[in-house]
C-alpha cells in the first residue's frame, strides 16, 4: 500500500507539529504501507524527519502562498497522487477541494465552526476567512472517505454544524513527546517567594482574541495588589491586533515592565527548557479542538488553572481547577486557590503528570495509520 499525504495547506504551529511527530513515531510497514510519500513546501518538509520509506515532494507552487497551494490542490494533487499510485490520501489540513478518491481529512480547527468566537474579529478578513472555511471544511468533511476527530467534543460540535458524514470517523488523540515530561517540583508555601524570587506564571499560546491573554493580565494584577509575589510570562506567536490589546493592558498595569512579560515565539525543540522554569500554568483559551500545550502543562508537572470551555474539561478532567476564560475574577480566583495550597498544588500537579502518560505519540501514529490503511481498496 502507498500513502499520500497533502501538507500543502499546513502552515505551521500545530499543525506541522502533529505531521512531524506522527512520521517520526510512524512504523507504516505494520499496517502494510510500503510508502508514504508527503507534498508540501519546502519550509514543512525541511522540518520532517528522515526515513527510507518517506518521500518528500516540492511542488513550486506550494511555495508561493495558500492561493497558490489551493490552485495546486485543485488542480494538480489528484493527478500527481494517481501517478504515484497512491491507494489513500491523507489530507491533515482539512481543506479538500480535488476529486481524488479515498480521502481521508482531519478536523484540526475548530474556530470556522464556533460563530461565537470568529466574530471577535469584526468585519475582517480573518473573520471572512473563518466564515469561508467553514463551508470549505463542511463539504470536506461531508465529501471525505474518513474524518478524524481529536476529541469527542471536537466531534460533536463539528456534526452539529455539518450533520451525518458519508464516510466513516474516528477519534485519534494527538501525542506527546517525552522530552516534556518532567516529574512535578515539590510544592513550597506561597511565602516561600519574594519580589526578587517570584512565582512564576507561564501561559504559552498564540496571542488571539480567543486566547484571552489580557484577561489574565487583568487576574495577575489584581493579585499582586493583594500582596502576592507573583510574575506571569507569555509565550508565543501573536495576531497583530490581539498583541496590541495585550500590550496595552500590560503597560496600564505593569508600565515599568516588573511582573508581566511578552516574550515573543520559541522554537517547538526549545519549549520544554520553558516549562521547565515556570511554577503553575495557565490556559485562558475559549476555542480549542485539542490543546496540545495544555498536555504539555500536564506532562511538564505544572499545576494547572484552565479555560472551563471546550475540550478543556474533557482532556483536563479533575487535574485543574478552572475558570471563565472572559471573567478577570475568576481567573484571579482558580489561581488564588493554587497559590495558597502547596498540597492542593500538588495533589493536581501529580493528577495531571500522571494522566498526560496516556498520550504518546506512538499509540497516535499506530490508531491514524490502521485507520488510514482500512481504507485500502
Amino acid at each position: 500500500m502507498i500513502l499520500g499525504i497533502d501538507a500543502s495547506n499546513l502552515r505551521g504551529g500545530g499543525g506541522i507539529t502533529h505531521l512531524i511527530e506522527f512520521l517520526d513515531a510512524a512504523i507504516p510497514q505494520k499496517f502494510g504501507i510500503t510508502k508514504v510519500i508527503v507534498w508540501g513546501n519546502s519550509q514543512n518538509l525541511m522540518q520532517l524527519p528522515d526515513k527510507p520509506w518517506l518521500i518528500k515532494k516540492n511542488p513550486k507552487l506550494l511555495n508561493r502562498g495558500h492561493l497558490s497551494s489551493v490552485a495546486w490542490q485543485f488542480f494538480k494533487l489528484a493527478r500527481l497522487a494517481k501517478s504515484e499510485d497512491c491507494d489513500v490520501l491523507f489530507v491533515p489540513g482539512g481543506s479538500w477541494v480535488g476529486n481524488f478518491s479515498p480521502i481521508v481529512t482531519m478536523s484540526r480547527n475548530m474556530l470556522p465552526f464556533e460563530s461565537d468566537e470568529y466574530i471577535r474579529y469584526g468585519w475582517t478578513l480573518r473573520m471572512l476567512k473563518n466564515v469561508m472555511l467553514r463551508f470549505v471544511q463542511m463539504r470536506s468533511f461531508k465529501k471525505a472517505d474518513g474524518v478524524i476527530f481529536l476529541t469527542d467534543y471536537a466531534k460533536r460540535t463539528v456534526l452539529k454544524i455539518t450533520g451525518g458524514l458519508c464516510g466513516r470517523d474516528a477519534i485519534i488523540s494527538h501525542g506527546l513527546n517525552p522530552r516534556f515530561k518532567i516529574n512535578p517540583k515539590i510544592q513550597r508555601t506561597i511565602t516561600d517567594y519574594t519580589e526578587l524570587n517570584p512565582y512564576r506564571l507561564l501561559y504559552v499560546s498564540i496571542v488571539e482574541q480567543y486566547k484571552h491573554q489580557w484577561s489574565v493580565v487583568e487576574a495577575v494584577h489584581s493579585l499582586r495588589l493583594e500582596g502576592f509575589p507573583i510574575e506571569i510570562e507569555f509565550v508565543g506567536p501573536s495576531y497583530p491586533p490581539a498583541l496590541k490589546r495585550l500590550k496595552s493592558v500590560i503597560k496600564k498595569l505593569d508600565p515599568d515592565g516588573r511582573w508581566a512579560h511578552y516574550r515573543g515565539p520559541i522554537s517547538y525543540k526549545e519549549l520544554d527548557s520553558v516549562y521547565k522554569k515556570a511554577d503553575l500554568g495557565i490556559f485562558a483559551s475559549s476555542c480549542e479542538n485539542m490543546p496540545n500545550i495544555l498536555l504539555e502543562n500536564l506532562a511538564s508537572g505544572l499545576p494547572v488553572a484552565c479555560s472551563n470551555r471546550g475540550p478543556m474539561p474533557e482532556i483536563l478532567g479533575d487535574a485543574g481547577i478552572y475558570f471563565d476564560p472572559e471573567n478577570s475574577v475568576e481567573i484571579a480566583n482558580a489561581i488564588r486557590k493554587l497559590i495558597q495550597s502547596p498540597q492542593l498544588r500538588s495533589e493536581k500537579a501529580m493528577e495531571g503528570f500522571e494522566l498526560s502518560k496516556k498520550y504518546n505519540w506512538t499509540t497516535c501514529a499506530d490508531q491514524t495509520l490502521e485507520f488510514l490503511s482500512s481504507f485500502k481498496n
